[in-house]
């Protein structure tokens, strides 16, 4: 049904011994994800089960020098009001939008190595990176984008390892959670995880903007249903929404998650758990997003489709730019005219059609087929 989902990447995940994103967990964080499975780890995973354990020992100390190294400093700094957050669905284009703005110098994208250690890349991400430059390929599992240590990243996974809620967490043990996603609408959390979440949001900021003043673009899709909340911490903050084609998401996200739980789980999830789940945080993602716009200012929130931004990407982000007051668009415009032909060339993953599927797809997510103006065939 899923014919990607046998490429040769897909079935050759990564070695025991190269990075995955919980090894960047303190002792603390490490040891309550197993407690909520009752530490449950299968046999042919005990090798990655000793080395995350024994990277969350060494996290745990590095990050108390950094606290002591960087104490007063995070104490008095303000995190900046004004970051830029893209968001939208899984696999709609959010990486190449954060690429993409990555190259306008008057911003800074948190990349993989502060992602994967939040709590101490400030004291350790210049000899790691260079020292263990190997434990990261060069380009991710799932799809054909470039990968490293410097390159932007997604920041729900310094969320996730800060101990912060987080549907993240569900990678670990995809197929003893439950379908439905978990710590993804902040308003449906009880008040002490919420607060635990901006608490964490609160201190990666701080370190970000320790690291570089410049003003934050962060990406994750997760975003997406959070708007009300990183507006409470960020009253200045914009928001950047990527659209794309439901019928070509929905078996994308079903190659991501196989992948992710492959390569990063300690379980494997079969596609009866996996359909469901993928189909109900759909729904609550876009839930939470209506519900919040109506109370974004207009130049708060631009949306785009990646189907513009890959036809015309200079004019689609030049818009973006005039709609959400970031700045002169002059210095980016220079830097996409010359990766214009890599985004219009780029190799995208190609899916079987499944009627079946694609008729729940209709159903269930006929709203957004219909606010972003698709048909009902997919782009595959």
């Amino acid at each position: 049904m899923y014919s990607n989902l046998q490429d040769k990447d897909i079935l050759n995940p990564t070695p025991w011994w190269t990075l995955r994103f919980f090894h960047g967990m303190s002792l603390a964080v490490w040891f309550k994800l197993i407690r909520e499975q009752g530490g449950l780890i299968p046999l042919s995973k005990w090798q990655l089960f000793v080395t995350v354990s024994i990277a969350s020992l060494v996290n745990s100390i590095v990050n108390v020098i950094c606290n002591i190294m960087f104490r007063r400093r995070l104490k008095e700094t303000i995190p900046r009001p004004d970051p830029v957050f893209i968001i939208g669905h899984w696999r709609s284009g959010t990486t190449l939008l954060h690429e993409l703005l990555s190259l306008d110098l008057q911003f800074f994208c948190p990349n993989t190595y502060q992602c994967f250690t939040p709590n101490h890349f400030l004291v350790s991400e210049k000899w790691f990176t260079k020292v263990f430059k190997k434990l990261i390929t060069d380009y991710r599992p799932i799809d054909n984008v470039k990968h490293g240590w410097c390159r932007p990243q997604e920041d729900e996974f310094a969320l996730l390892i800060l101990g912060a809620p987080s549907p993240y967490r569900r990678i670990a043990f995809p197929a003893t959670k439950s379908v439905k996603a978990s710590g993804l609408d902040l308003e449906l959390l009880n008040p002490l995880d919420r607060t635990r979440w901006k608490t964490a949001m609160c201190h990666f900021m701080k370190m970000i903007n320790i690291r570089d003043p410049r003003r934050v673009v962060f990406k994750s899709p997760t975003h997406t249903a959070r708007m009300k909340t990183l507006l409470e911490l960020f009253p200045e903050a914009r928001f950047l929404h990527i659209a794309r084609n439901p019928l070509t998401l929905f078996p994308s996200t079903m190659r991501l998650w196989s992948g992710l739980h492959l390569v990063h789980g300690f379980q494997v999830e079969n596609d009866e758990v996996l359909e469901p789940y993928i189909l109900n945080t759909f729904e609550e993602m876009y839930a939470a997003f209506e519900r919040d716009r109506r109370n974004i200012p207009a130049n708060r929130l631009h949306e785009i489709r990646y189907e513009d931004l890959i036809d015309k990407p200079i004019e689609t982000l030049c818009r973006a730019y005039c709609d959400l007051e970031l700045g002169d668009f002059s210095n980016l415009q220079q830097a996409l005219c010359k990766e214009i032909y890599n985004i219009q060339h780029f190799r995208v993953n190609s899916y079987a059609s499944d009627e079946r599927i694609n008729k729940i797809v209709r159903s269930r997510w006929l709203s957004y087929i219909e606010r972003y103006g698709y048909s009902a065939e997919a782009d595959v």
